[in-house]
């Protein structure tokens, strides 16, 4: 566990935003180690060197996941979104089959249960969403945080219920992966993009599968899914990885040169501290927008706040230095470790001026 004064000088160290950033729910910050990593990464190619370090990075990324999911690497696969490896489970389920999601849930783990065309998906609200499962659902496909507003899904209740009824669950953990404590071995699959609290680059997302894969197909694997990579180069792939690496998508590889240094920050800080400082940051705002007469959306206990009716005051505080989202007219603050007391602070001012 880092002491306040440790953490406060690492993430002095790692970054300096040159405005008051409050968009993690859309993009992270950068940590200066992962840019010098990403520069580096570069130099390789330009210059002609060996990128062997690189592929270093893609298994040492993939461990660090993994650690922060509870989970063996070996169940760790890694792709580019969220919505393809949601293709994937998609893919895997019978004509007919029941889907439980959460109504107006993030489309990447919604849509491609959609398009299949041939299943049958029933949204409910995220509050009746364990107790929405029922005999003959097959899968509940929810995120752990949502994307809108900030509420935070009851997970253990809906394992319990999904368990009851014989369904299984698919979490995307990528609104929360970073502030929010993962155990995504409790769940059957689980997703996360990479450059929102995680901090990284764009260009990945990691899947959880469970040791039997769970009746999954490989259906996007190419020559990196295979046991032996470099020998799976033409032809069909002779012999998939026995491991969740099965359901690799080639790798971008620049990004993860800067994904472990980022990966890096957040184990040293600890995923315990940051939820701490993160929600204490955004009860903070919750607060001061009491005191000036807002109400925002219940998301007790999150990182992100939403307040209905301010999400056409955006472009102008973008203009002042703050940046933060518009999302359904709805003015959307997401607090992460490098801001501050004095970052909710000057929102509060501006808002209220």
């Amino acid at each position: 566990m880092e002491t306040t004064e440790t953490f406060e000088s690492l993430v002095r160290a790692e970054f300096t935003p040159k405005s008051t950033y409050l968009n993690t729910a859309s993009n992270g910050l950068l940590p200066a180690r992962t840019v010098a990593a990403l520069h580096e990464a570069a130099l390789l190619r330009a210059e002609g060197r060996p990128l062997t370090s690189l592929y270093e990075d893609v298994e040492a990324s993939r461990a660090a996941y993994a650690r922060l999911a509870g989970v063996p690497a070996s169940r760790v696969a890694v792709g580019a979104s969220v919505a393809a490896h949601s293709g994937v489970i998609a893919a895997s389920l019978p004509a007919g089959a029941e889907v439980l999601t959460a109504e107006d849930d993030f489309t990447s783990v919604l849509n491609p249960f959609h398009v299949r065309g041939d299943l049958k998906v029933r949204s409910v609200p995220l509050e009746r969403i364990a107790e929405s499962v029922r005999p003959g659902t097959a899968l509940v496909a929810v995120s752990a945080a949502q994307s809108a507003d900030g509420r935070v899904a009851d997970l253990p209740a809906l394992r319990e219920a999904a368990r009851d009824h014989g369904a299984r669950t698919y979490v995307d953990f990528s609104q929360s992966a970073g502030w929010l404590p993962m155990d995504a071995d409790a769940h059957d699959f689980s997703a996360s993009v990479s450059f929102k609290w995680l901090l990284g680059p764009h260009g990945t997302a990691f899947l959880v599968v469970p040791e039997d894969f769970g009746g999954l197909t490989p259906l996007l694997a190419g020559w990196v899914a295979g046991e032996r990579p470099w020998d799976s180069c033409y032809g069909p792939v002779s012999e998939l990885a026995r491991s969740a690496r099965r359901f690799d998508l080639t790798h971008a590889l620049f990004t993860f040169a800067g994904l472990r240094r980022s990966l890096d920050l957040v184990e040293e800080l600890g995923v315990d501290a940051v939820h701490a400082h993160d929600v204490a940051l955004a009860d903070r705002f919750r607060a001061g927008l009491d005191a000036l007469g807002h109400r925002p959306l219940p998301a007790t206990g999150s990182a992100i706040v939403s307040v209905p009716g301010l999400g056409g005051r955006q472009p102008a505080l973008s203009r002042a230095g703050i940046e933060v989202s518009d999302r359904a007219g709805n003015l959307r603050a997401a607090f992460h470790l490098y801001n501050t007391a004095a970052d909710v602070d000057r929102l509060l001012d501006v808002l209220g001026g």
